[in-house]
Order: C-alpha cells, then sequence, then structure tokens
C-alpha cells in the first residue's frame, strides 16, 4: 500500500497521535467510534487505518536506518544485569497465511520486583517485533543489546537463537527456560508411563533433581526406564540429546542462588499483551506489511516510547 505524505493527511498533530494510539489499541472500526466519542469528531476506520500505516513505517525505516549506520542504541543505559528474552508467535497473513511474528523483551534485573511469593511483576521493559527472517530480527536486538553489560539469555529450544547468541554474546550468561525443559520430560513421560499418580510422581522427582543441578541423574533415570517400543525408544534419544546439547544452559540451582531468573514467563506474557491483545482479535488478517507497520506501533506503545510518534506528527503537521 502506497503510504501518503504527512502534508497530505491535513490532520493536526494531536489529531494523528491520538489516531494512532487509539489504532494500535483497538480494530480500526471501533478506533472510529471511540475517537467520535471522545471527541466529538468524526473519522473513518480506513483514515486511521492510512495514520497508523504511516507512522509504522516511518518507525520502522528511522530503525533500518540506525541499524545500516552500525553502532548502538546510546539511548538504552543497562544499570545492572540485563534480561534478554525472545520468541515467535504465529500471526494471519494475507500472502502467506500463518507466518511467526519473532518478539524480543529487554528489562533490568532491577526492574523485576516480587508481587507475591508466586507472582512477580516487571515495570519496564524494550520490546522489538519483527515479522519474517530471523537474521532481521536479530539485528534489531543486537542493536539495542549493551555488549559491555552483563547479560542474560532465556529461550526455549530453538536452534537459531542459541547459534546467535554463542556467535555474537560468548560470555553472556545462557539459561534454557525451565519450563520448556520440563516439558520435553512431561511428553516422554506421557509416552512411558501409564499410571497417573506413578507418572506425576516420577515428573515431580525429576523435575527437583533438575533444580538442583542433578541433570545427570535425571538422564540416568530416563535411561533406567524401561520400554521395548521402537518409537519411545528413538525419542527417549531425542531428549537425551537435547538435554546434552543444553547442559550447560540447565544449572537452574545455580542461576537462582544468583538472583537470576530460570523461566521465559515473561516474553510468553509478552506475545499476549503487546502482539496478540491487537493483532489476533477477531477478524484480522494482516498483510506482511501492514503486521510490521502496526506491530511497530504496540512495541513503541508498551515500551513507553510514545514519545516518538509525538516528535514525527508534530515533524509532520
Amino acid at each position: 500500500m502506497l503510504m501518503q505524505k504527512p502534508q497530505e493527511f491535513n490532520i493536526s498533530a494531536f489529531m494523528q497521535q491520538q489516531m494512532c494510539y487509539l489504532g494500535q489499541e483497538k480494530v480500526f472500526e471501533q478506533a472510529s467510534a471511540c475517537f467520535k466519542k471522545l471527541t466529538g469528531v468524526e473519522v473513518n476506520a480506513k483514515q486511521i487505518e492510512r495514520v497508523c500505516h504511516h507512522y509504522g513505517q516511518l518507525l520502522e525505516d528511522e530503525l533500518q536506518a540506525a541499524i545500516s549506520k552500525g553502532g548502538k542504541d546510546k539511548k538504552v543505559v543497562h544499570k545492572e544485569c540485563c534480561y534478554v528474552m525472545l520468541d515467535g508467535g504465529m500471526l494471519l497473513t494475507r500472502e502467506e497465511k500463518w507466518k511467526e511474528m519473532k518478539l524480543a523483551r529487554l528489562f533490568d534485573r532491577c526492574e523485576s520486583v516480587n508481587i507475591s511469593k508466586d507472582r512477580g511483576s516487571i515495570a519496564k521493559s524494550l520490546y522489538l517485533a519483527h515479522l519474517g527472517n530471523h537474521r532481521e530480527f536479530l539485528k534489531k536486538v543486537e542493536h539495542h543489546v549493551d555488549v559491555m553489560g552483563d547479560v542474560v539469555f532465556i529461550a526455549d529450544g530453538a536452534k537459531w537463537i542459541w547459534k546467535w547468541i554463542e556467535a555474537m554474546y560468548p560470555e553472556a550468561t545462557q539459561i534454557l527456560d525451565f519450563f520448556h525443559a520440563k516439558e520435553h520430560l512431561c511428553r516422554w513421560a506421557e509416552m512411558v508411563i501409564r499410571d497417573e499418580k506413578e507418572k506425576q510422581k516420577w515428573i515431580d522427582e525429576q523435575s527437583l533433581l533438575m533444580l538442583n543441578n542433578k541433570l545427570d541423574t535425571v538422564m540416568e533415570n530416563i535411561a533406567q526406564l524401561k520400554t521395548h517400543n521402537t518409537k519411545v525408544k528413538h525419542e527417549r534419544k531425542i531428549l537425551m540429546e537435547y538435554y546434552l546439547t543444553h547442559k550447560n544452559r540447565m544449572k537452574y540451582k545455580t542461576y537462582r542462588e544468583n538472583n537470576l531468573m530460570i523461566g521465559s514467563g515473561p516474553i510468553e506474557a509478552a506475545h499476549r499483551h503487546v502482539i496478540q491483545q491487537r493483532m489476533k482479535l477477531s477478524g484480522q488478517r494482516w498483510t506482511k506489511k501492514g503486521a510490521q507497520q502496526m506491530a511497530n506501533l504496540r512495541v513503541l506503545h508498551k515500551s513507553n516510547q510514545w514519545h516518538k510518534i509525538e516528535m514525527l506528527t508534530k515533524i509532520a503537521a
């Protein structure tokens, strides 16, 4: 879709800001109704859509230009240990049906606070999103990661993530999401142990061992479970190789003793409230370009950087 030039909107900077804000919160028809209700001014859904996509593209162009120049985002200052979490989620597009929207969440350890024994909250995060090639996505992350700081990566078993971390940040702390590691264990136990109580007891025992840096014992226990099923044996081999590959990323007792997170819950939650909450609403089906543009507005808002839209609209007005 051809984007309008800023001067062709003939809309004040303030109104463009409000249109962008409502458009990234609600489907465009609902945004139009809200705009009229709040301001008394009637703006059709198509106009809100055009304004949102225009500024979403400006944000993309601005970031790509900064990346092409090299260097890091000097405005990102980490006070101490910085967590970097990466994950992907599927989004329905017009051209290729389901396509993966990759998301990164960066935040300082000091921004993580405990609300209760089993619940925490992160006061401030920086989000980055990309629909498409993981190499292009990783360039965006590299632009913001402070290589001089104490960086902790937490992710699932995606090979492209760990390969990149090993190459770019070999000194960083690498943690395999504990719940992802346990999920693999549960899936295999489901194939082997039929009795529900016995299965749950075995899983709990292995999970506790993993949490106490006793992965070797867990692997011995997996090997000792008898099975004559060829498929189950094959799946056991895959599980053992998986744990061997990530052994140095599974020192969960050590991480917790150093007050580090061991789960990727924050990035999974981010997919829900940053991407899905707007982009998977009923009836939403995006072009690849349009999806990236809307994702840019969403991550800007959730990163508490909406002032960038205010600056762009003032320049355009």
